[in-house]
């Protein structure tokens, strides 16, 4: 399989970078060919630009030079893999930005009907498993209460855009594990990978 993997932490020594070598080193082990992105390292602009949102839904205009790259790759991959930290319970704002400009109607979905209007069709039908790698500061009852917004977006956008279950494997309260605990995590992604 063709794995795009997606990663988003600025800090080249942070444990979510870790995560990401890990998840690319195993995913390869296993025989796939990785896509990887590193979205810090290319700079990725992740601000959506008045033109951009006014031509949203102008199919396929709304595909610019910056955009389509990213596009083609999205399009060529067979499953995808997002490797990124849960801040403020969001998504860190380089990979949201990400999502806005790339997950374009006529990429991840058309409406049927044409415009703005109609109902949403998935569009990637070519992404057959999906799965998003994570870390928590915030504790996992503490992230309960909040609703823990990421694996709910995770889970039924993931199900809706790729028509398939994503995986979501989370390591939460990250200031307060122990060496252990974050090897035991690093272990777990690493099996989950071999086996994706």
């Amino acid at each position: 399989m063709r794995v795009h993997v997606i990663h988003a932490h600025p800090v080249e020594t942070s444990f979510n970078r870790a995560l990401f070598s890990a998840t690319v080193e195993s995913l390869e082990k296993a025989g796939h060919k990785v896509d990887a992105l590193n979205l810090y390292e290319e700079d990725f602009p992740a601000v959506l630009t008045r033109e951009e949102r006014l031509g949203y839904h102008d199919i396929p205009n709304n595909l610019t030079l910056l955009t389509l790259p990213y596009v083609e790759r999205l399009k060529a991959a067979d499953a995808l893999v997002f490797v990124h930290p849960v801040w403020n319970y969001g998504y860190p704002a380089i990979l949201k930005g990400y999502f806005d400009r790339i997950f374009l109607p006529g990429v991840s979905f058309t409406m049927e009907g044409g415009g703005d209007r109609g109902r949403l069709k998935p569009g990637l039908g070519n992404i057959k498993k999906a799965a998003f790698v994570t870390t928590y500061g915030g504790d996992r009852w503490r992230t309960f209460l909040m609703g823990d917004p990421p694996r709910r977006i995770a889970m039924r956008w993931g199900w809706v855009t790729f028509q398939t279950r994503p995986k979501y494997l989370a390591l939460y309260d990250m200031n307060n594990v122990t060496q252990e605990q974050r090897e035991a995590f690093l272990g777990k992604v690493k099996a989950e990978m071999g086996r994706f």
